[in-house]
């Protein structure tokens, strides 16, 4: 069964355009190459951190929105967890609202 999920991540900001793209790439073919679907990227910019990580004050934000089995979640983590570029991650589930049954007509 797939769910649907939302990998949001912080890049360090001295990478710069082409490497900070590279990092966006290398993160969706791990999730293509895995089963995920309907993958859906927004590039969020740099921004202000509320304290720092890693030496880093500021951070390019990065949302990832897919469908596919729960697998591919430990797989792409780990790949974050070992990379130098990302300062941090989280990935979380999206509830999805169940369609409410039409009541019975009064006949």
């Amino acid at each position: 069964m797939s769910d649907i999920y939302e990998t949001m991540y912080i890049l360090r900001p001295d990478l710069g355009e082409e490497f900070t793209e590279q990092a966006i790439a290398k993160y969706q073919k791990i999730l293509q190459d895995n089963g995920a679907e309907n993958l859906e990227t927004q590039h969020r910019g740099k921004r202000r951190l509320a304290y720092e990580i890693k030496r880093c004050r500021e951070g390019v934000y990065i949302q990832m929105n897919y469908t596919g089995p729960r697998t591919m979640i430990a797989i792409l983590e780990r790949a974050m967890r070992l990379s130098e570029e990302v300062i941090r991650y989280l990935t979380v589930t999206q509830e999805v609202p169940k369609p409410k049954p039409e009541p019975a007509a009064a006949v």
